[in-house]
């Protein structure tokens, strides 16, 4: 089920039509209370201004365009959808200060999941889809391979736009599993297994114990249940590091 909170159409057929005429969706949307309505939608909404439309749950709600422009016409206003957007953004907030960063505004390409993911699960190609909305979070993605094979850090619900911060790198390493450990400086390479500390995503820094003599070694994720040690281990976080500072 798609994440629209349109709450009020039955409410809207009971509403008389304002009869405002033309509005213009505001270039940062947002809400105060969780009751979203045409004020908080449209410059220019005059007696509809407090006619709600849709409550949201959670920092943001998605709002199909279309169902917003046939309940604008129900309650009197005209809002033609120059743009042609898809999909509303509504933020939390009193206005542009507290309503979150916005890194661009306007008719914007956003991100958004075709469907509600669970915490851990891994972002698929099909999880993905392009939508218009009003504005985009400063951190939203420019590209779907910056998210795809990545994993939900948290629930993620169908219709939200894509925020970096709602994935991570998912761990290949699960503390307390026995891993197979390669300690290799290019001449010599030598294997072993212990005992992970902590988990750990691929190309993270952990710790893990020798399970005969005890000792903590420190080494890099390098796939499930792989990791490398010593020489090896320093030129992949070497690298990890250089790509980074390079971004």
């Amino acid at each position: 089920m798609r994440a629209l909170a349109l709450a009020a159409v039955a409410a809207l057929a009971f509403a008389a039509p304002a009869f405002a005429g033309p509005v213009t969706l505001r270039a940062d949307v947002s809400d105060a209370d969780g009751k979203v309505t045409f004020g908080d939608l449209f410059e220019g909404a005059g007696g509809a201004s407090s006619i709600l439309i849709a409550n949201r749950v959670g920092p943001s709600v998605v709002l199909d365009a279309q169902a917003v422009q046939a309940m604008a016409r129900r309650a009197g206003l005209q809002w033609d959808n120059p743009q042609g957007f898809r999909r509303i953004v509504v933020r939390g907030g009193s206005g542009p200060a507290s309503a979150g960063p916005v890194a661009a505004r306007g008719n914007v390409d956003v991100l958004t999941y075709a469907r509600s993911l669970s915490a851990g699960e891994i972002v698929q190609p099909t999880d993905l889809v392009w939508a218009k909305a009003a504005s985009a979070p400063a951190d939203a993605p420019r590209d779907a391979d910056q998210i795809i094979g990545l994993a939900a850090r948290r629930p993620l619900r169908e219709g939200a736009v894509v925020n970096g911060r709602d994935v991570s790198a998912p761990q290949v390493i699960k503390a307390g599993e026995t891993v197979n450990v390669t300690w290799s400086d290019g001449h010599v390479t030598l294997t072993m297994q212990g005992k992970a500390m902590k988990a750990a995503a691929q190309g993270d820094s952990f710790t893990l114990q020798n399970p005969t003599s005890k000792k903590i070694i420190e080494a890099i994720a390098t796939g499930p249940g792989e990791a490398a040690a010593g020489p090896q281990a320093q030129a992949l976080k070497a690298a990890s590091a250089s790509q980074f500072a390079a971004r």
